[in-house]
């Protein structure tokens, strides 16, 4: 029976580690894009409303590039499972766009939080001929500073 003490022990961990919750993430804290980008993320209140600053390390215009204010939402509820999915506008300081983003939040096998997100840019163009070419899109993933 001593033999096979280990065995069922590491058994038993095994058949429990199923019942473990798993780790919640949090989009709470300063983050870093696959581009460089830094993004700061305030609190997120009870009702799943944030705010922050999302300074970018890459624009299409030659304007100064400055940190910009971003609002969002998380999912929060029932079903919110501790990965929550969420959304935040990012309306640009030095130019005439704006930047939506989706996304959701991972704790990867590691245990490190990823933000995996889409993101719209709608730049302002002159008239409605040139809307085709007004709205980009494109993906990141942010990782925690």
């Amino acid at each position: 029976m001593v033999q096979a003490t280990p065995f069922l022990l590491v058994l038993f961990l095994a058949l429990g580690a199923h019942g473990l919750p798993a780790k919640k993430c949090s989009l709470t804290g300063r983050w870093v894009n696959d581009l460089g980008s830094n993004m700061t993320i305030e609190s997120v209140n009870a009702n799943g409303v944030f705010a922050g600053s999302y300074h970018t390390a890459v624009t299409a215009t030659s304007n100064e590039i400055k940190v910009s204010p971003l609002q969002g939402s998380q999912q929060k509820g029932p079903n919110q499972k501790g990965q929550p999915t969420f959304g935040f506008t990012v309306n640009w300081s030095f130019s005439d766009s704006i930047t939506v983003f989706t996304g959701q939040c991972f704790v990867d096998d590691d245990g490190k939080e990823v933000l995996k997100t889409m993101w719209l840019l709608r730049s302002r163009v002159e008239n409605i001929k040139s809307d085709w070419k007004a709205t980009r899109v494109g993906n990141n993933v942010f990782t925690r500073l």
